[in-house]
């Protein structure tokens, strides 16, 4: 079979020609997820910059190899990489790959993945989960046997259920409510940390979200690993619920297990909806987006300009509160035309409020300002802008 030849950062390798991206292809490889490999490269380049050992690496659903091969050849300081996949030709593929590259340090293995994660104990300070489809019945395996000072990286590609349009998916597999919102999509980002967190709890181990984000048609969370009950219960303190109202787009965040909710909407009486439980702390770490930002000058990316621009927005947005909101849907419960966006963050900022965009959505906005004062200034620049037509 003739085999297309990929480039890609500093590799090379070869997959078979598919018509199109799918869990049936004879190899999977989703030149779509370019840019999440870019990112991975750099997430694991910081964390090796921010621990005295080398990396032992597992990718756990290696497809083509292309992420594995990528990992041993440009990340500094890797011992080594297991490639896994349940696939024979692409364990076949994958080892081919790896040898080409001119690699050493990579072991290909043909296993189920969650049976490559129970066997090699101890073994992985870097696991990454990267499925077709929901990580959930991997994330076990991987709370039991990943140590303290180790990185977990995850990607869901189920955003139908974690951001809310099939509900009952997501309460099966991730034992959370989704909602679907204007900021759905960061809710479910929120559910997927939540779930980590709570698998990983009951190994009296804690997780810290150093880099979050949600792109095309998936969620991706980098978290280190650390150890203790004490500190572990504490970090719970993070779970809880976020409620909204349909209606005037208010929304309340719960924290807790089992908070006391309001049935109610405390500015227009209306109903709430309610998800969770969630993730309500940080989803991003500034500190170590900034070390990706310095290290991606020396690395080879094919998708650097959409790197650099996602990483600088989760970098601004890191210290906001949970949720955002979409300036086009304000503005349609207003019944306005929208403003510059970056003219009602200014204004945010010179009243004392924290404000940046988001990475979610082009339109919206990540603000500790009460919803009240939003739509207070978005009103003031219409009208400011309307004065100004008419002059």
């Amino acid at each position: 079979m003739d085999h297309v030849l990929i480039n890609e950062g500093q590799v090379k390798i070869r997959i078979p020609p598919f018509e199109k991206v799918s869990s049936r292809a004879p190899v999977f490889y989703n030149p779509v997820m370019e840019l999440n490999r870019d990112l991975s490269v750099l997430a694991i380049q910081q964390f090796k910059s921010e621990i005295e050992k080398g990396l032992s690496i597992c990718d756990a659903f290696g497809g083509s190899g292309i992420r594995g091969i990528r990992y041993a050849k440009e990340v500094s300081g890797v011992e080594g990489v297991v490639i896994n996949d349940v696939n024979p030709r692409a364990v076949a593929l994958a080892r081919d790959n790896s040898l080409k590259n001119g690699l050493n340090n990579i072991t290909v293995c043909q296993k189920d993945a969650n049976l490559i994660l129970r066997l090699c104990k101890g073994k992985f300070n870097v696991v990454d989960i990267d499925p077709f489809g929901t990580p959930s019945p991997f994330i076990d395996s991987a709370a039991v046997n990943l140590p303290r000072n180790s990185m977990l990286a995850v990607t869901a590609t189920d955003t139908s259920a974690l951001c809310g349009t099939y509900p009952e998916p997501c309460i099966r597999k991730y034992g959370s409510k989704p909602l679907k919102t204007e900021y759905c999509h960061e809710n479910g980002l929120r559910i997927l940390a939540g779930f980590l967190s709570l698998s990983f709890a009951r190994y009296k181990k804690f997780l810290t979200f150093k880099f979050s984000h949600s792109t095309e048609h998936y969620l991706r969370i980098y978290a280190t690993i650390s150890k203790g009950a004490k500190k572990t219960d504490k970090s719970l303190n993070n779970m809880g619920y976020i409620a909204y109202c349909p209606r005037c787009l208010n929304r309340q965040v719960f924290y807790g297990m089992a908070p006391l909710v309001d049935a109610r909407c405390p500015r227009c009486e209306h109903s709430l909806r309610v998800a969770g439980p969630l993730w309500c702390g940080d989803i991003q770490d500034s500190d170590f987006i900034s070390g990706m930002i310095e290290k991606s000058e020396k690395l080879v990316l094919n998708r650097r300009k959409d790197a650099m621009k996602l990483l600088k927005l989760c970098k601004a947005e890191s210290k906001a509160p949970p949720t955002f909101y979409e300036i086009h849907t304000i503005c349609s419960k207003l019944k306005i035309s929208a403003p510059p966006l970056m003219e009602l963050l200014d204004l945010l900022k010179a009243a004392g409020y924290m404000a940046s965009p988001t990475h979610f959505t082009p339109t919206g906005i990540k603000t500790s300002a009460p919803l009240e004062l939003v739509e207070e200034l978005i009103e003031e620049l219409v009208e400011r802008r309307n004065i100004n037509a008419e002059a």
